[in-house]
């Protein structure tokens, strides 16, 4: 067992809303599982379906569930692991939210995507980001379907393909929503280094760069593409991942693109987009990783 992982973001919303949203079936249905079943006189707190990891049958057990938080056993990849989200007021209508999971794998091996648990630290990431968006009332990020060798999705952000390209290839714009440090030589057959040159011994390679277009990013085992099309006020974007090996999908990765593409939609459309995350704990990433 490594130190847990810990994920801390603001909510602009009151602690109430936040908690409803943690305990109403309706609300947790939309923003983090298909299936859920919850009902605290019971001592029950399960959530299952295709977007939830090795989600064919409800697993979790309720420990504790109070006004600012709850804490439930999660067994997953042969472990009993433990979940704990907190609350707690960031003044009048604003609370942070912080979720510890134990379990966790060192960094080396969630990135290798050779355990289950380490995509632990993204599904919780992905599923924070959408809890924020569903209380603050603005559109979700799609969930990850870990029915589907299937990885494409789709958003609409409020900016023009120009800019919402610029941000995708200029490493300082990157840096700011993604939240890593990045290096990216900016031309087909330029590098795109996850972490920085010093950092990623095997960055991908820009294969297409269209700009306000395209953009194709190629590692030895995924290709990564996103597309812009104009519309009416803003920009929909298609991300798709693909020439993974399918009998191992990298929904972990996955994870990691769409907490990503929630974090780029904050990125152009508030004016105030580094308020969500204050604070991350991943055992075994590398220092220099995150920026700062």
């Amino acid at each position: 067992m490594t130190s847990p992982t810990m994920l801390r973001a603001r909510a602009q919303a009151p602690l109430a809303t936040i908690h409803r949203a943690l305990t109403d079936p309706d609300a947790l249905r939309t923003w983090l599982a298909e299936h859920v079943d919850v009902d605290p006189e019971r001592g029950r707190y399960v959530f299952w379906g295709r977007y939830t990891p090795d989600g064919a049958e409800p697993r979790q057990r309720l420990l504790h569930l109070d006004d600012t938080g709850l804490r439930f056993v999660w067994p997953l990849g042969g472990e009993d692991t433990t979940t704990e989200i907190s609350l707690a007021e960031d003044g009048p209508d604003a609370t942070l939210i912080t979720v510890t999971q134990s379990h966790v794998p060192p960094w080396s091996v969630a990135v290798a995507e050779t355990h289950i648990r380490g995509m632990l630290p993204t599904f919780w990431a992905l599923s924070i980001a959408n809890l924020v968006d569903y209380v603050e009332g603005r559109d979700l990020t799609p969930k990850c379907d870990f029915t589907t060798l299937e990885m494409r999705g789709e958003v609409t952000i409020a900016a023009t393909p120009e800019e919402v390209y610029e941000s995708m290839v200029d490493p300082g714009q990157y840096r700011q929503w993604f939240g890593a440090n990045v290096d990216i030589e900016r031309r087909v057959g330029g590098r795109f280094a996850m972490g920085g040159f010093d950092l990623d011994d095997e960055p991908a390679l820009i294969v297409e760069l269209e700009p306000a277009r395209k953009v194709t990013l190629e590692w030895p085992s995924l290709v990564a593409t996103w597309e812009l099309e104009g519309t009416d006020g803003g920009t929909r974007l298609t991300f798709v991942n693909s020439g993974f090996d399918e009998e191992n999908p990298p929904y972990g990765g996955w994870l990691g693109w769409l907490g990503g593409v929630a974090a780029l939609r904050r990125y152009h459309e508030l004016d105030r987009p580094d308020l969500i995350w204050v604070q991350l704990d991943l055992p075994g990433i590398p220092d220099g990783m995150l920026a700062d």
